[in-house]
């Protein structure tokens, strides 16, 4: 008898629509509040997390931004010492020639005889060269040769003593040189016309 009256009284239940609407929703409310609260501490979660990398990014932003204004400081005074020094090496290879033509010097003052004297400055003239030739220097050749405005500068026309010499460097007035194949001073020559 008890069991029929349960049975009657969940048939009514199950029967009666209000009943069902009211039972789901009190489910409903009771299983949405933890689901909520759980998606509410994800979000926070989440937006924390996001903040954080946020910040992580930003502070990997200013270390790189000084990393890379320390490197342009660091090159920029690299840069500086090597102006200051680049002709350093080669004021230290001239130092000996320096030191030759101040015994010249000398040697003329006390000389009696012309002949040894010029011996000497030539002497020291091709080590001056040679010196300068160890570093790249090269004198451009330009008498007779076809005038090259790569290479010469042209002072002045005169006529051409032959034919042949038409359109090229009868005379030198000052001589060019090239450093490392790049001109570093035009030949000012006199071009036959």
């Amino acid at each position: 008898m008890f069991n029929k009256k349960k049975n009657n009284d969940k048939e009514e239940n199950i029967m009666n629509p209000e009943n069902t609407s009211e039972n789901t929703a009190e489910n409903v409310e009771n299983t949405d509040a933890p689901a909520v609260e759980t998606e509410q501490a994800t979000e926070l979660s989440a937006e924390e997390k996001l903040q954080a990398e946020v910040q992580q990014l930003n502070d990997k932003y200013l270390r790189l931004y000084a990393e890379f204004d320390n490197y342009k400081r660091r090159t920029q005074k690299e840069r500086v010492e090597l102006l200051q020094t680049a002709g350093k090496d080669v004021i230290v290879s001239l130092l000996p020639v320096l030191d030759d033509f101040n015994r010249a010097l000398k040697a003329m003052e006390t000389a009696t005889e012309v002949a040894p004297v010029k011996e000497g400055i030539l002497l020291v003239s091709t080590k001056l060269k040679n010196t300068l030739a160890q570093k790249g220097l090269k004198d451009v050749e330009s008498i007779n040769q076809p005038f090259n405005t790569d290479f010469h500068e042209a002072i002045t026309n005169i006529p051409a003593p032959s034919e042949d010499l038409k359109g090229k460097v009868i005379d030198e007035v000052e001589k060019g040189y090239t450093l490392n194949d790049n001109v570093i001073r035009f030949a000012k020559v006199v071009v036959g016309a």
